[in-house]
């Protein structure tokens, strides 16, 4: 669990306030994304997600900062990372040595973690300037969109004693960031059971289980009828969505994109496509 940061005072939390106001004056609406960011592996591989993550950075404005909610960082209760150096962390085992070597030196912005604690008030945010930093659900992803490491990063956890509701209407408070050139990143994967890989297929994308993709679709039909009630009670909509979603860290990213999509907002699904059997690289893109 993520500790919270020394207090430092009201007026230093009053500047740094005032100076992300000014520096994140209002802009253009920024969209939000949901990256399914699928295996490390992709962090230092080329294939065709790798490559959509990059084409859909050429539709967005380059953003001020960047908040990503990842699948690997659990909390009970709500924490944003506050440090002014994230640190890139390995939080995976069994991958080459190339991989271990990736350093993503994003700056943080404890500004935007205050910004971000302020404007969430159905809950308590703490704000964590030591014990995390990016993790390779940011980092694995990001690094593509922003190679040259020059957009402030932080992340949000997730309060892994919450219903996906709760996630759903903490979500919607993040809003007025978009106007502020924030760009709000989701990522996790909607399809995702581990235990059910399929070993014969890991270097085949395409493969995938009935019960992957009838859940898959299922998913992709709600979201482009924005009709997110269903996607919110996912333990409720039958046994292919119980395998694809065997405990919910990795969808729960999904449900805070998708409760940023305002009414005329327009949504594009992209790097549809399955690994391994179980796992689904589904991505979206709202605004």
């Amino acid at each position: 669990m993520a500790a919270a940061i020394p207090a430092t005072g009201a007026a230093y939390k009053l500047n740094a306030l005032h100076n992300f106001s000014k520096d994140l004056s209002a802009t253009e609406k920024m969209p939000v994304l949901f990256l399914g960011h699928g295996s490390p592996m992709n962090a230092i591989e080329e294939n065709q997600f790798v490559k959509g993550f990059r084409d859909i950075e050429k539709e967005i404005h380059k953003p001020t900062a960047i908040l990503v909610i990842s699948a690997h960082w659990e909390t009970r209760g709500t924490f944003v990372t506050a440090m002014e150096a994230p640190a890139t962390i390995h939080d995976f085992g069994g991958f080459p040595q190339a991989l271990f070597d990736v350093q993503y030196p994003a700056p943080g912005s404890p500004e935007l973690a205050l910004e971000t604690q302020r404007i969430i008030t159905t809950t308590q945010v703490g704000l964590d300037d030591h014990e995390w930093g990016l993790d390779h659900g940011s980092w694995s992803v990001i690094k593509h969109l922003y190679p040259a490491a020059d957009v402030p990063v932080i992340q949000m956890s997730i309060d892994y004693s919450k219903p996906a509701s709760y996630h759903y209407a903490l979500a919607k408070e993040l809003a007025s960031l978009r106007q502020k050139g924030v760009l709000i990143v989701g990522s996790g994967n909607n399809v995702h059971n581990l235990r059910r890989i399929s070993w014969a297929h890991m270097n085949s994308v395409g493969y995938a289980f009935d019960w992957a993709t009838e859940a898959n679709e299922q998913m992709k039909s709600y979201i482009l009828d924005h009709n997110h009630q269903p996607l919110i009670d996912f333990r409720n909509q039958g046994s292919a969505w119980d395998l694809a979603i065997p405990t919910p860290e990795h969808y729960l990213p999904m449900i805070y994109a998708l409760a940023l999509q305002e009414k005329e907002e327009t949504i594009k699904i992209f790097n549809e496509g399955a690994v391994a059997g179980s796992l689904m690289m589904t991505s979206l893109k709202i605004g």
